[in-house]
């Protein structure tokens, strides 16, 4: 038993490490991307990008409810579901974390995966980012975010999920419905002839679905296991780079956990990805003007994250892959943000008539 060689935290760590490997992968050979595939359906006249996020966030579904169904993970423990949906929250965090990634130019995860291929401009955003969601998170700004998006747990059995709701209003098992929803999205994405037409694409997209499975397979037998009290968790990019930096600091007296591992694993399948593509090249910033737009977008994003509770992974895929309401409307409100942030960059950089 894998208990008996490894601590528990090590050994969630190393689930961490896996998915993010993955996860790191798709982003360099496959180019999952979520600011990539904001400016695609914007700009350039293409949702191959935009329905990739469709796949892989049925796929998590599909195989988020398929361990609901067998017991294998009490979606009731996860933190989506878990602590009262605040819909201001999502709205006001999301929009602030997509307007902030369109300035710095990358998402939590997009400028970890960009750093393994050489982006010295990404180490930089990762560390400005991390540090201001611990700065909200539990640092000087801590008090201020409780007193305006105080996190309460449910106490009343509401779980705010839209299957349960669904499943509360309808009858139907929660798992049915959950996987429904998942196949139905799928679907959805394939239906078009140019998405069908890049299977690398689609690949990559079935790859992060099963990324975030892995996640919440992985903390929660650890958690039924094991003897220590180890949250279910899965894939997010904007607290954890905090915690990473934090353990990078102070290892010798913070354990291990599944979100070091997996900034760690995402970083290392970027590394391998850009090797395997040639495409590794150690790059900087050149204007100082670029250097303070992305560390300003770095600092809204990481703050944003906390107050909407996850980033493009971690609410985009990771909270939609248990179905929880405050995914979508997340989600959207970051396009939202990005979109704007976009339309201000490129208008700004248009000559004057």
């Amino acid at each position: 038993m894998l208990l008996d060689f490894l601590s528990e935290t090590q050994l969630v760590a190393l689930i961490g490490l896996g998915g993010g490997i993955l996860l790191g992968l798709a982003a360099r050979l496959g180019r999952f991307c979520t600011l990539g595939a904001i400016e695609d359906w914007l700009y350039g006249g293409s949702v191959v990008r935009l329905r990739m996020w469709g796949i892989a966030i049925g796929t998590a579904i599909i195989g988020s409810f398929a361990l609901i169904a067998s017991g294998a993970l009490p979606a009731a423990e996860t933190m989506y579901l878990s602590l009262r949906w605040m819909p201001l929250a999502s709205i006001i965090g999301g929009l602030m974390f997509g307007y902030g990634m369109a300035l710095s130019g990358n998402c939590g995860y997009g400028a970890i995966a960009r750093l393994g291929g050489g982006d010295l401009r990404s180490f930089v955003i990762v560390l400005v980012m991390g540090v201001s969601a611990f700065t909200v998170l539990s640092g000087p700004l801590a008090p201020l975010r409780v007193a305006l998006f105080d996190q309460q747990p449910v106490t009343d059995g509401a779980i705010p999920g839209i299957a349960h709701m669904l499943a509360g209003a309808t009858g139907l098992p929660v798992a049915v419905l959950g996987i429904g929803i998942g196949a139905a999205l799928v679907a959805i994405s394939l239906a078009s002839r140019a998405m069908r037409a890049e299977p690398m694409a689609i690949f990559w997209a079935f790859v992060v679905g099963v990324a975030v499975i892995t996640g919440w397979a992985g903390t929660a037998w650890v958690a039924g296991h094991g003897f220590e009290a180890l949250p279910l968790v899965s894939h997010s990019f904007s607290a954890p780079v905090g915690e990473s930096i934090l353990f990078a600091m102070t290892g010798s007296a913070r354990p291990l956990s599944f979100a070091v591992g997996s900034v760690a694993g995402v970083w290392t399948g970027a590394f391998a990805g850009s090797l395997l593509k040639g495409h590794f090249r150690w790059e900087a910033c050149e204007d100082p003007r670029e250097l303070r737009r992305q560390i300003l977008g770095a600092a809204v994003m990481g703050a944003g994250a906390v107050i909407a509770m996850g980033c493009t992974v971690g609410q985009g895929i990771s909270a939609f892959s248990v179905l929880a309401i405050s995914a979508p409307v997340t989600f959207a409100a970051i396009l939202a943000g990005a979109a704007f942030g976009l339309r201000q960059l490129i208008e700004g950089f248009q000559p004057a008539e």
